[in-house]
């Protein structure tokens, strides 16, 4: 094999990396794909985590242990989270996509691949550090957030259903309170988790929380951890939701009028330093 040049490994190794997020290579691996020394494939991961820092590129680090490597996570800064969610709020405020019953109009937001990776990425960003085993949504407006957020987190995804399928065998069903008061049923397969696990919650819009609670509840059937919830969207009212502890990247409050207008707002917590 031609000798490879250090331009043609970095691009290489990036791109691996990048494409699997979360996932540990070890420099084994790289010396083996490469033809290179131990210490050459250090040097070019210093290299490419010196990049990625520079650029805001999210995070290129080594893993020590028997089980070590490198790996890539796509860490949003607080500050490109904030200027990312502030653009979304500006497109999403105003009287023209405002739904009868307080609702807003953001289907086409959420099947836009750039902004949902990206929104994927900022969510994954607040819980690597919980180490989810899975994430869980709730068919089907949440999916595709959830399943960005579960790609930057390298884990699978799960959802549950408002009726078991046939094909996915047995399975365990709850009743819920909706957010609207009605009595609705959640589903899942019992071969889609693991007992001791544990799950980040992940959905579209956040109202009321009779869906996010009833996902919890499925989770304790389950003997699963909840370790958190993330929402792409809540409502400014009512202020007392039936869940505790989640964290939704925009607020939205409805007033009324001829036409009735939205006001989207980031939320709290994306304003405030890390770890604060």
């Amino acid at each position: 094999m031609d000798r490879i040049r250090r331009n043609e490994r970095m691009t290489a190794m990036m791109k691996l990396l990048s494409g699997t997020p979360n996932r540990i290579f070890t420099l084994n691996s790289f010396c083996e794909m490469f033809g290179s020394a131990k210490s050459t494939m250090s040097e070019d991961v210093d290299l490419l985590r010196q990049v990625a820092e520079q650029f805001d590129l999210g995070e290129v680090d080594t893993v020590t242990g028997a089980a070590g490597g490198v790996r890539y996570r796509p860490v949003v800064s607080r500050a490109g989270a904030l200027a990312t969610i502030r653009g979304l709020c500006e497109k999403l405020s105003g009287t023209e996509r405002v739904l009868p019953g307080g609702f807003l109009y953001y289907s086409d937001i959420l099947s836009t691949p750039e902004i949902v990776n990206r929104m994927g990425e900022i969510i994954a960003t607040e819980y690597y550090r919980a180490e989810p085993d899975f994430v869980l949504t709730m068919e089907t407006k949440g999916i595709p957030v959830a399943f960005a957020t579960a790609n930057a987190l390298g884990v699978p995804l799960v959802i549950a259903r408002h009726s078991s399928r046939v094909y996915e065998g047995s399975a365990v069903n709850i009743n819920y309170v909706s957010g609207g008061g009605s009595i609705e049923t959640m589903s899942l397969s019992r071969r889609a988790v693991k007992e001791n696990q544990q799950a980040l919650i992940v959905d579209d819009f956040l109202k009321g929380g009779g869906t996010a609670r009833g996902m919890v509840e499925l989770m304790r059937e389950f003997n699963v951890t909840v370790v958190g919830m993330a929402f792409v969207m809540s409502t400014a009212e009512p202020e007392k939701k039936r869940i505790s502890g989640e964290k939704a990247l925009m607020t939205l409050k409805v007033t009324d009028g001829e036409p009735a207008s939205a006001e989207v707002k980031p939320a709290a917590w994306l304003e405030e330093k890390p770890g604060a």
